[in-house]
């Protein structure tokens, strides 16, 4: 699967890098704490999030993200998505809550990482 089933599926704008929506996302994870998107995350993961900072872009950067998908229609401040250009993050948003979001994809077939929390 890939970000420009994303974008169909959460009826997303892209806001940059639109020529990497072919980009193939392992997993997806949704947060708005970056130190859990670092746990949590791995290379090629897409991370849903309401958070609209440089953070996100950092984190992005560090776990090499296939795409960042800010929820409820959020919009980062034009230096951030310059950011995100220069750094080759695809940034999408979507107006659905990240609930929402997170539960289409997921009937779409997109996976969330298996992580074993001892439950």
């Amino acid at each position: 699967m890939n970000l420009r089933k994303v974008k169909e599926i959460l009826k997303a704008e892209v806001l940059c890098l639109e020529e990497k929506l072919e980009n193939e996302i392992l997993c997806v994870g949704a947060t708005d704490l970056m130190s859990d998107a670092l746990c949590l995350l791995e290379a090629k993961s897409l991370l849903l999030t309401g958070l609209v900072t440089l953070q996100v872009i950092r984190t992005a950067e560090i776990l090499d993200l296939a795409g960042v998908v800010f929820v409820r229609g959020k919009i980062p401040y034009q230096d951030v998505i310059e950011v995100a250009k220069k750094s080759g993050i695809p940034l999408l948003t979507t107006k659905y809550p990240m609930y929402e979001a997170c539960g289409r994809l997921y009937v779409a077939g997109f996976q969330g990482k298996k992580v074993d929390f001892g439950i």
